[in-house]
Formats: C-alpha cells, sequence, structure tokens
C-alpha cells in the first residue's frame, strides 16, 4: 500500500487489492450552504486615513459634494454626504487593507510559520458588513446535500403542468400561435400559472453597508501570511530575485477595476420595465417571421438607457453591476463565453497562474471564512483537465525534484524566497532548504536567480521522475480487446468498422517496441486467439465453461505487436466474415472480462470492451430492468447497479493496474447503469453509440471517428494523482472515473487528454490572515515510451472578505459543471426529482443571496436581479432541467440517461457545457461579419444566438454545435446564391437528408463556412460529424429539440423559468 505520509513521494500503486477495498469515493463530510451571521472582521485603519497619502496634484480637479442621484441608495436614502462616509470610513478597522510589504523576515532559518493562520485575531471594534438573522436558513439547508427543505415545489420538479401566471403586471404580448414541437394538441398560448411554493430561504436585508469597495487601495502582496504587528523581525538585506520581491507599496489614484466581460446588453434595471418576451415554442411546420433578419435584431436591439450615467459607473466601480433578467431577452455575449480571469495584482502571477482549460474554481475569489461562504449559497470546489493535450509543455529532467519537506508541494511559482538558497512553501509555509542544483539556468546555462527557472516561470510543468518514483519498472503498453459476436453485435456491422480502422491504426498506437496486444471474441462462449511465432494464421481456441474461466494456454495470447504484426492483420481481415453465420444471442461479457483480467494481471494495461447486447450468461448474467412504458414517467428507478459483480472486478482490476473501456453499440437495453461500473472504478472511459447500424452513415463516420481518435491518443498507465491544498482548506468530496486510495489520492490505472475531474472544497479554518490561496494537483503516471513522469498544476486565487466581492467573483460555468456531478450523486442516493429540486434551490438561493447584498428589501422591485458574473447561471440550470440526464415527462431511454449522467461526471468543462447548451450560430451572411485571422486565414466570427425559434429566420441557414454533433438548418426561404456558392446546391429542393459533408468549393461563402468549422473543431480533441437538413427534413427534431429555451409540454420556457425564480427569491 503506498505510504501516505507527507514525506513519501506519490508511487505507482503495487500488485494486489487495494486496502480500502469496496469504499466508497464520496468522504461524507459534507457542508450544506446555509446563512450565517457573518463573521467580525480585524482591520485597524481607514480608507480615509490613506487617501491623505495622495499628493493634492494627483487628486481629480473637483472635490466639491457629490450629488445625491450618484450615490449608492443606501447613502442616498439617509441623506448621507461624502463627509459622512469618511466618517464612518474612520470607525471601520480595516488593517489588513493597509498598504501591504514583504512578510517580515526571521533572522534564522526556522520552518515555524510567522503568523498562525488557524488562529485569526478578531478585533472587537470590527463590525459586519452583511448580517442576516434567519434561523430558517440554519435549519433547512437548500442543496444537494438536504434538498427536502422545499417539498412542495415537487409540482414543477415533478412535471406537473403549470397553471397561467397572472400577467396584469406586465405589458399585453402580441399573441403566439401554438408551436408545438409533438404533434399533438397545441400547447396555451399564455404562460403556465407558477404553483405557490414553499420559501426556500426568507433572506431579511439589514441595513446597507458603508460601500468601501471605491476607495483606492494598494494591491496586496501575495502568497504570504498577513503581517502580524506583534511580530517584530528584522530584514536581512539580500539582493532582489524571484517573485514576491518586497516593493514600497503603490497608491493608486484609481480603484483597480477587473476588465468586464463585454456583452450586447447593457445592465438593465426594473426602472424601466419593458414587455416580457412572447413566449414561445417549437412550431413543426415553419419558422417564426419576426419582420427582419433576426441576425439584424440580435446585433441592433434597442434597449432603454441606464437611469444615471454616473451611478451606472458607480456601480461598475463598486463591482456592483448587475442585470434584470426579466428585461434581457438576451444574455449571451456576442462570442463564446469566456472563463474569468483570476487577478493576483502582479502581471507576471497572473500569466504564471494555471490555464483556465486545465484548472478552474467556482470562484476567482475564495471566502475568508465558512460563514461567508455559506451566505453567499455558491457552491465551493474545483474542475481539473489535468492530462489535456497541450501545446506547450516544459519538460524538466533533474537529478532533484525540489518539494517541500513538510507537505511534499512542489516548487511553483507562488513561493516566496527568503534568500538564494531558502524558499518558503505557500501551502503550509515552511521554509526550505533550494538545492544547488535549482540555482542553475536550464536555458541559459547560467547560475543565477532561482526565479528563471522554468518551475517558477509556468504553474504547468513535467518532470522525469527519478528511480525513487517507482515501485517497479515501467509497464509497457498493453492494448487488449474484447470484441462481442453475439448476433446482435454482428447485425450491427460494428466489427468491419472495427477491424478496418484498427488495421489502419496500428503503427500509430501510443507505444515503444515493447508493445503488446491480444484479442478475446465472446458469445456463448470465449474465443482465444493464439498468435505465436511461425504459425501462418491466427489459431482459434473455444472455452465452453464459461462460470469457471481459465486460460486454454499461457503464452502467445497476448503478443508484441512489432514481432507479430502480420498475424494481428489477418486476424482482423477475417473476424469481420467470422461469424456471419452464427446465431448465437448469448453474451457472456463477466466472464470475458474475467479472463482478461487473468490474462494481462501481471503487467497491467488498457482492455477495451466492445458491446451490443445485454450480458444473459455466466458471471455477471444480467435481466431486462427497464419498462418500456415507463419511460415518460416522473418516478425515474433502477438508476443504480442491479449488482456488485462489476464494481468489485474494477476493484481488481485497479489494483492490478488494469483499466477498463466500454464502446456499447446497443439496440436493445443493456443496463449501462450496471456494467457501467466496470468503467468508473477502474479509471476507464465509455463511449455510447445507440441504434447503432453501420449502414447509416452519419453513424458509422462517428464511430470511425471517435476511434480513430481513442486509438491514437495519448494515454498514460499506472497513474495516480494527489490534490493538495492551503491549509485550512480540504477536499471532501472527488467526482469522476477513479478509485479514492485516501483522502486525497486517486488510483487512476489508465489516464487519457478527455479525462476531466472535480472535487468539493470546504473552508476548515479561517482565512483572514492569508492574501492568496492554492491548489496543486499532481499526476504521477509512466508514459507509452516507458518513462515515469509527473506533470503537476497550480492554481493561486486570492481571497475576499465582502459578500459582493464573492459573488461578482463567481465563475458561472465551472458552478454548473460542479453541480451538473452533484446532481448525479443525488440522483442516484435519493432520487431524480429530489436532483431536479436541488437544481431549483440553488438558483433561488444564489438570486436571494445576490438580492441581500444589494440591500433590497423582500418585494422591492419587479425584477429579478442578478449580477455580471451570474446572468447565465439561471439560463444553465434551465437547460439543465430539460437535459437528457435530468429531464423528466420526455420519453427516454434508461441506457440513454445513465450515459449522460456518466458524461456529466467525467466530461472535461468545455465539452459539458455544449452538451448542456449548445452553441447555435447564423451561417447565410458570414462574408459581412466580422474576422480575424488566424495562420494567414480569415476566420468568419457570427454571434452566437440564443436557443430559441425566436432566433431562427426562414430565410436564413443556422449552425448548431453541440460537441461531437455539429447540424446545419436551412431555412426553406434562404437566397439560391447561398444554397450554391455554400453548400453547392442548384436549389433548396437539392437539400439530401443524406448531406453529411460539406463540398470544397472556390466561393467566398464557401470558404468562410469551411475555415468557421474547422476554426470549431479545432477546439476539440476530435473533428465533429455534420449533418446537413433542411426544414421539412424528417431529421428536423434532432435541431428544434435542442432550442431549449422554448416551451414544450413538459417544462417551461426559460422566460417562465425566471418568472418561477422571481416568485420564490426573497
Amino acid at each position: 500500500m503506498m505510504n501516505t505520509q507527507a514525506n513519501i513521494p506519490e508511487q505507482s500503486l503495487p500488485n494486489g487489492l487495494p486496502p480500502q477495498f469496496g469504499r466508497s469515493n464520496t468522504i461524507p463530510t459534507v457542508l450544506p450552504f446555509n446563512g450565517v451571521d457573518s463573521s467580525h472582521s480585524s482591520r485597524t485603519s481607514s480608507p480615509a486615513d490613506r487617501l491623505q497619502q495622495i499628493p493634492a496634484s494627483q487628486l481629480p480637479p473637483s472635490r466639491s459634494a457629490i450629488p445625491m442621484s450618484q450615490l449608492p441608495p443606501s447613502v442616498a436614502k439617509s441623506g448621507s454626504n461624502i463627509g459622512q462616509i469618511t466618517q464612518n470610513y474612520a470607525n471601520l478597522n480595516i488593517s489588513h487593507m493597509t498598504p501591504n510589504t514583504s512578510p517580515k523576515i526571521q533572522p534564522s532559518g526556522t520552518s515555524t510559520p510567522l503568523v498562525n493562520a488557524s488562529k485569526p485575531e478578531i478585533s472587537s471594534e470590527g463590525i459586519s458588513p452583511i448580517r442576516v438573522q434567519n434561523t430558517f436558513m440554519h435549519s433547512r439547508p437548500n442543496n444537494f446535500e438536504n434538498a427536502h427543505a422545499h417539498a412542495r415545489n415537487a409540482s414543477y420538479t415533478n412535471g406537473q403542468p403549470p397553471p397561467i401566471v397572472n400577467q396584469s403586471q406586465t405589458a399585453p404580448l402580441k399573441p403566439n400561435e401554438s408551436n408545438n414541437l409533438y404533434t399533438q394538441k397545441p400547447v396555451a398560448n399564455g404562460p403556465p400559472e407558477i404553483p405557490p411554493f414553499n420559501n426556500p430561504s426568507v433572506l431579511r436585508p439589514q441595513p446597507a453597508p458603508v460601500m468601501y469597495q471605491s476607495v483606492a487601495l494598494p494591491a496586496p502582496q501575495l502568497n504570504s501570511v498577513r503581517p502580524n504587528n506583534r511580530v517584530t523581525a528584522v530584514r536581512p538585506s539580500y539582493p532582489p530575485m524571484g517573485p514576491q520581491v518586497s516593493q514600497p507599496p503603490q497608491i493608486p489614484l484609481q480603484p483597480s477595476i477587473p476588465p468586464q466581460q463585454q456583452t450586447s446588453v447593457p445592465p438593465k434595471t426594473n426602472r424601466y420595465p419593458q414587455p416580457a418576451p412572447q413566449f414561445q415554442t417549437n412550431l413543426p411546420t415553419q419558422y417564426q417571421n419576426f419582420g427582419g433578419t433576426m441576425q439584424q435584431n440580435f446585433q441592433n436591439q434597442r434597449m432603454p438607457p441606464p437611469a444615471n450615467i454616473v451611478q451606472s459607473g458607480f456601480n461598475k466601480m463598486w463591482g456592483q453591476e448587475n442585470f434584470d433578467l426579466l428585461q434581457c431577452p438576451n444574455i449571451l455575449p456576442p462570442n463564446k463565453v469566456e472563463a474569468p480571469r483570476i487577478h493576483l495584482g502582479q502581471d507576471y502571477l497572473d500569466a504564471a497562474n494555471c490555464s483556465s482549460d486545465i484548472f478552474r474554481c467556482t470562484m476567482t475569489k475564495i471566502p475568508e471564512t465558512s460563514s461567508l461562504l455559506q451566505k453567499s449559497r455558491l457552491p465551493l470546489g474545483i474542475l481539473i483537465h489535468p492530462f489535456k493535450d497541450l501545446d506547450h509543455l516544459p519538460v524538466i529532467q533533474c537529478s532533484t525534484i525540489v518539494r517541500c519537506r513538510a507537505c511534499r508541494t512542489y516548487i511553483n511559482p507562488f513561493v516566496f524566497f527568503v534568500d538564494m538558497k531558502r524558499w518558503k512553501c505557500n501551502l503550509c509555509y515552511r521554509v526550505n532548504e533550494l538545492p544547488e542544483e535549482f540555482q542553475f539556468d536550464p536555458v541559459t546555462k547560467t547560475y543565477g536567480d532561482p526565479s528563471r527557472r522554468p518551475e517558477i516561470k509556468s504553474s504547468t510543468i513535467e518532470y522525469i521522475a527519478p528511480s525513487e518514483y517507482m515501485l517497479r519498472p515501467p509497464q509497457p503498453a498493453v492494448y487488449l480487446f474484447l470484441l462481442d459476436v453475439s448476433h446482435a453485435a454482428i447485425e450491427s456491422g460494428y466489427l468491419h468498422t472495427f477491424c478496418n480502422v484498427l488495421t489502419t491504426c496500428l503503427s500509430d498506437m501510443p507505444g515503444d517496441a515493447r508493445t503488446q496486444v491480444g484479442f478475446i471474441a465472446y458469445n456463448s462462449a470465449l474465443h482465444f486467439y493464439c498468435l505465436a511465432e511461425g504459425l501462418s494464421q491466427p489459431h482459434e481456441m473455444i472455452v465452453l465453461d464459461v462460470d469457471d474461466v481459465f486460460l486454454p494456454c499461457p503464452d502467445n495470447l497476448v503478443v508484441n505487436l512489432s514481432e507479430r504484426k502480420e498475424l494481428v492483420t489477418d486476424l482482423l481481415a477475417q473476424l469481420p466474415t467470422r461469424f456471419l453465420s452464427s446465431h448465437d444471442t448469448g453474451s457472456a461479457l463477466g466472464a470475458a472480462l474475467q479472463a482478461a483480467h487473468k490474462l494481462i494481471s501481471c503487467t497491467g494495461g488498457r482492455i477495451t470492451v466492445f458491446q451490443a447486447t445485454l450480458p444473459t450468461i455466466g458471471p455477471g448474467a444480467l435481466t431486462v430492468r427497464e419498462d418500456p412504458n415507463q419511460r415518460a414517467g416522473i418516478e425515474v428507478h433502477n438508476l443504480n447497479p442491479a449488482n456488485d459483480f462489476y464494481k468489485r472486478l474494477a476493484l481488481e482490476c485497479s489494483g492490478q493496474q488494469i483499466a477498463v473501456d466500454l464502446f456499447i453499440l446497443n439496440s436493445q437495453y443493456v443496463d449501462l447503469a450496471t456494467i457501467s461500473g466496470i468503467s468508473r472504478f477502474s479509471g476507464g472511459c465509455m463511449y455510447h453509440f445507440p441504434l447503432f447500424k453501420a449502414s447509416r452513415t452519419l453513424q458509422a463516420e462517428h464511430l470511425e471517428r471517435s476511434l480513430k481518435r481513442y486509438l491514437t491518443r495519448k494515454i498514460g498507465f499506472e497513474a495516480v494523482m494527489r490534490i493538495r491544498c492551503t491549509r485550512g482548506l480540504s477536499i471532501h468530496t472527488f467526482h469522476g472515473n477513479f478509485f479514492v486510495r485516501s483522502t486525497d489520492l486517486l488510483s487512476l490505472p489508465n489516464v487519457n487528454p478527455e479525462a476531466g475531474f472535480g472535487m468539493q472544497v470546504s473552508i476548515d479554518e479561517s482565512l483572514s490572515d492569508l492574501h492568496t490561496v492554492c491548489f496543486q494537483v499532481a499526476l504521477l503516471y509512466t508514459s507509452s515510451k516507458g518513462e515515469r513522469r509527473i506533470r503537476v498544476h497550480t492554481l493561486c486565487i486570492p481571497v475576499a472578505s465582502t459578500l459582493s466581492d464573492i459573488l461578482a467573483s463567481a465563475d458561472q460555468q465551472c458552478i454548473v459543471g460542479l453541480l451538473a456531478k452533484m446532481a448525479v450523486d443525488r440522483s442516484m442516493q435519493s432520487s431524480l426529482a429530489d436532483a431536479r429540486e436541488a437544481f431549483l434551490n440553488v438558483a433561488i438561493d444564489i438570486l436571494s443571496s445576490y438580492k441581500l447584498s444589494l440591500n433590497m428589501g423582500t418585494g422591492e422591485g419587479s425584477g429579478l436581479q442578478v449580477s455580471n458574473s451570474l446572468r447565465l447561471l439561471p439560463l444553465y440550470i434551465s437547460a439543465l432541467l430539460k437535459f437528457v440526464a435530468f429531464r423528466t415527462g420526455t420519453s427516454t431511454r434508461l441506457d440513454d440517461r445513465v450515459k449522460a449522467m456518466c458524461d456529466m461526471k467525467t466530461l472535461p468543462l468545455y465539452l459539458l457545457i455544449q452538451q448542456i447548451y449548445p452553441d447555435l450560430y447564423p451561417i447565410h451572411n458570414l462574408p459581412e461579419q466580422n474576422t480575424i485571422s488566424k495562420d494567414g486565414e480569415l476566420i468568419p466570427q457570427p454571434p452566437q444566438l440564443q436557443l430559441s425559434a425566436r432566433s431562427l429566420d426562414s430565410k436564413g441557414a443556422f449552425l448548431m454545435d453541440a460537441g461531437e454533433h455539429m447540424i446545419i438548418l436551412v431555412g426553406p426561404s434562404v437566397s439560391d446564391i447561398f444554397l450554391n456558392e455554400a453548400l453547392g446546391v442548384p436549389n433548396y429542393n437539392a437539400i439530401t437528408d443524406q448531406m453529411y459533408d460539406l463540398p470544397i468549393l472556390d466561393t467566398l461563402h464557401n470558404q468562410r463556412l469551411n475555415s468557421f468549422i474547422n476554426s470549431l473543431n479545432e477546439e476539440k480533441p476530435f473533428v465533429a460529424t455534420l449533418q446537413i437538413i433542411k426544414e421539412n427534413s424528417p431529421n428536423r427534431s434532432l435541431f428544434i429539440e435542442r432550442l431549449i429555451e422554448d416551451r414544450i409540454e413538459t417544462a417551461l420556457s426559460y422566460h417562465e423559468f425566471l418568472q418561477h425564480l422571481k416568485t420564490q427569491v426573497k
């Protein structure tokens, strides 16, 4: 068993079962998002004192009193002026906001931290900016851990048809004709009535706090303990070097405001009410024409101006820019949603921080206390994509890897250099010796400043590990394929595609001269293939006894690929026709897995399973549990496995460094809820091709592209991943495919570039003495070339002390990714209805918390206010409620639902978001769009449209990018010029249902369209399939069902969902 002590490096897993056999992936410590009274601050100086340091020449020309209309609402109501605000500042105690210098340095090398971060000093004079007095919130947590606080909300989440909402408070709407997706009775034109729901959290606002965010403050010193006035030490005079060097305090003349993401919609308030957008559902026979192209309407939509330009400027300066969602129909930015930037106060640290494509936190500022986190109602967690394909990855080979002696943290850009020979860890704050080798710069081949090292310049680094990181010699790349050859599998035709793709990719598979390969076919029996040297063709051996599995011969079932490549090629040529005449309908999947485990247990490796029917014979045999008549029901059953056979076998495989990947190509129910356990707990992955037929061009192309990517992508063997974080934080829940060996160590027999992981974080101690916190992920793996490597990612995040800062720092896409993972666990542990209710409660609580931060009392205003950082959260939650994994009332195959849930747990964030909310673009006027130049090619940048029928126009063509698939929908009135020059067809009727490729033409329309699609594919690890359909195509539903902002029979439209949230937000 791995030694998990702090001073022992990560090791590969030894042979044998892990000691925690059968333990759950989830550590039970869970913190609900309940609001509690805010803790007191310990600040000792006022901004008024610091304002005196600004020379008079640098002050603005006019210092007259600010008009009442330009003051914050709370100040304007009380008749206060700037003098009163300054007097209020003088009464505050905010020492940690004063200009900081580098932390005091101990004159002698000691490992004791200067300040005890676990015991923050609380000033008796400190005040709480926002006080929450609500015992209901304390006793009724509203989150995925406890969603029963709003049990009466089930009338919506259970899919009951909601009644009509009174529209007397809004402007009259122009009636719409019924646009029902399904050919049944049309849905009523008006919005449904929202039933009375139990109030989730009654937040009682207190008097508004003094808005001290507008005071100019110096940039905080990072990665250090906040100075303690009681500690006195003399700073030794060392030459300036490395990061975190002492600088004179700089007082900016203006507040440092992070750049806001531009949107096409100005911030809204309810002072200028607008008619709500018309309720729109999916019309099956025609598009809605709103007079003119929707492209122009999207870009030129007129909005009422803000009530006061100066007040709007103050709101931006104070970080309080907000939107009224009920008056902003188009909230998507013109281009893709970008991840919010983390601002550490120094440009070189911002540049050195880990990329958001690899490492993201649900907040770009961490609350300093657990009570502040609970008050924000936001989930705290991180999402990591550790093995992502990177264009540039610094690789270091050295005799000594520099790590902290106490917590074993790898040196990174956020450590503090005490002097040329010592550095302070940014996680546990211990002072460590710096080896002399580290002062050598491998780029310039000179000795000197250690901050020049690649480890200090980049937060993502890879080490070639020395011998002490190995328990055994690195294993070779071993690939074993298990092929279902039952009658249903042969009928699907997948075997032809598999054999053809593997034959072409044999030379491109990752590995070296030691790479091994083997094959096992199975139906009611097991078919082994001996590939011994000297044979003219493969020798097949059949084992009929599947209840007591044994290997028919000890050798030559798994052989060296380079030595037996001809025999492997011959076998792949014979397999597609070998079982054509077989009518064996049995499937002994469990027995085949047991045989595979015995075959490669001595080396480890990867087992790839192709399964097309329900396992019915031998160990792990299953029965049909799905009732097709209940697919559209409110209650969803059988989400959990029928037995633990596949989980136990997966744990045995994990102990032997074996991962199992699944390719499911079923036409009938296969009980994915049970057999997916073999991949989930062994660190594998899963692909699903429902109703697969190789004769269908699009499906065959999808399988072929997926197989090529799977066989040739990078792979890491016998991997372990450890997550470390700053003292005061802890990781309490993990999401993904792995086995948890200890509280912070995950076993990953295989790791691939598409594997994503999530972790929930809790705040155990006050962080008020810290300016920043850090997370570090270290992935130790064996490359396909036999090298032991360590890939390290470090993320640094500043600490915040106010509720408004926390809400403004929210990363809405990362929050949605974490909520989706939590909802999957909730669905399996409790019920799908509870998970859906928890989604609603999270949205209600976050919006209520933001309303409280604005000091808006109950009943004030008629809008639904939300910060710029959270404006898309209700939209994403509405989309999740209609997503395959969580929807109810719509016919959904159980296997499809389970696969969607598995994707929520394992997909990287950017692919997960595209599945939840696909991207929609107009493509009929690409030559008129703005372009960017990339590698000498002009790439058009059309705006992203809302997923609603309102965004479509019968005269246009639209591209929907859903990740693995792209669909182009061509309107019936589109111009013949576009059809001819872009799609290569003479007229609309020439578009067929079998158009799966875009022609290459020498026209501007076609060149721009191809350039745009290629640019979208470059952002993915694979090339998405493309299908071109027209308005009256039978495949039109593939496009229309993804317009998730529109209403269907069993779910509200996005605007109706907002109306429902408004009635619940208190």
